[in-house]
């Protein structure tokens, strides 16, 4: 069975930001003279690692759309269901190693399309297209509850997300709705402890709180505890440092502006490692900048399997950075972004080298969003054991609501997969 390219559309939308960005569909033709389509959109992050693939063309998501045009010719009569070669030539028509004549989220829209307009012809979900039959695993959810750094404003912690995962979970929809209720407790002690506070949010539905970095752990390490007695089910606290984005290169010093503290090296190594041990975190991501394999490495041999250490701008879900990383035995987890290697081959080779060398892959949503549900699927046949996709708001629950379905659809066919 093949089915051939045989239209290419991008339009302009809005992401969860109020930002442009770009929206492909792509129409193929079976042998038997069907039509059939694929639609998904790319996001946009605000956190970005300074070694991704640039998400626009020069001209932004206007030339994105041009440059669509243009190529659109040279990807009719390719075969959908080889998912290779379309990536492939996506890059070869791109030319540059970080897609900057294309676009990565231009790339990453249309080889996504690609994929669910040939799920679409083969008649299953694409979960099940790109996963085969085999033994399906559902990711465990993890969530923003408060927001800082870049996504939020003002008086917010210098830390971008504090995070939770309900690692005692039995099924991902029972996750979702305890990380849920998590969100909620956190806002109600909040709105307690403070009376100003005006339940603002950060770009990612997370609060956004006057409140010091170490504070606001303690209000979710404590609301982790309640609905942890409440729910019977083993709810855990985590962060996203984002390091990277208050790193002072030029001072070698990590710069918390909140607090008017600065810390080099050996002092964020040690701030880290007591938040770990104080707060019983399950995961950390991006604790230190992206440039320091070394510092990952010491961190990630001291914590040992006390708590995963993820990567995320070190890594930026490209092959040759997850490789330095494998050889350095820096982190034991790594974030993997669609868009910032631009196709789903790219992607998938990230996804299979982390877990060849026993890291734990986390796939995840961006800032930027936009309702296409794309990941969740992707989390499910590439055997994700993490999916970080927010905890409220609509571009964040339409990732969580297909688990759900997924879930159902699955039946008795599904498991949780295994966190280490």
């Amino acid at each position: 069975m093949g089915a051939r390219i045989s239209s290419l559309k991008a339009r302009k939308i809005l992401d969860s930001r109020g930002n442009p960005t770009i929206e492909v569909v792509v129409g193929i033709r079976d042998n038997g003279g069907d039509l059939f389509f694929g639609r998904a959109a790319a996001p946009s992050g605000a956190s970005k690692g300074r070694l991704e693939a640039v998400d626009f063309p020069v001209g932004g998501v206007d030339k994105a759309l041009e440059k669509v045009v243009e190529i659109a010719p040279k990807l009719s009569g390719i075969d959908a269901f080889d998912q290779v070669k379309v990536d492939e030539t996506l890059r070869e028509l791109d030319g540059t190693p970080n897609l900057s004549v294309l676009g990565g989220n231009t790339t990453v829209a249309i080889s996504m399309a690609v994929a669910k307009a040939a799920a679409s012809a083969r008649k299953m979900p694409l979960y099940q297209h790109l996963g085969g039959n085999g033994g399906f695993e559902l990711p465990y959810p993890l969530g923003n509850v408060i927001g800082g750094g870049k996504h939020a404003g003002g008086y917010a912690p210098d830390i971008q997300e504090y995070l939770v995962i309900a690692t005692g979970a039995r099924k991902t929809s029972e996750a979702i709705f305890i990380n849920a209720r998590v969100h909620k407790k956190v806002g109600e002690m909040l709105s307690e402890a403070n009376s100003s506070f005006t339940r603002g949010k950060s770009d990612e539905g997370a609060w956004s709180p006057n409140i010091c970095n170490e504070g606001a752990l303690e209000f979710l390490a404590r609301a982790c505890e309640l609905v942890s007695d409440e729910t019977g089910v083993e709810v855990r606290p985590a962060l996203d440092v984002a390091a990277s984005s208050f790193y002072d290169s030029e001072k070698d010093l990590y710069v918390y502006k909140r607090e008017a503290v600065t810390r080099d090296r050996g002092e964020q190594l040690d701030f880290i490692l007591g938040l770990i041990e104080k707060f019983k975190l399950f995961f950390v991501e991006d604790p230190l900048h992206e440039g320091d394999f070394e510092g990952f490495a010491e961190l990630t041999k001291k914590v040992g399997n006390e708590c995963l250490i993820c990567g995320d701008d070190i890594f930026v879900t490209n092959v040759e950075r997850i490789e330095i990383g494998i050889r350095s035995k820096a982190a034991n987890a790594i974030i993997i972004k669609p868009n910032q290697i631009g196709t789903l081959t790219d992607t998938f080779k990230a996804v299979e080298l982390a877990r060849r060398n026993k890291y734990v892959p986390v796939i995840s949503h961006r800032s930027g969003e936009t309702t296409d549900e794309t990941i969740a699927h992707l989390a499910v046949a590439w055997h994700c054991p993490m999916i970080k996709t927010g905890v409220v708001g609509g571009e964040r629950i339409a990732k969580l609501n297909e688990l759900i379905r997924i879930e159902e659809e699955l039946e008795n066919k599904a498991r949780m997969s295994r966190l280490r």
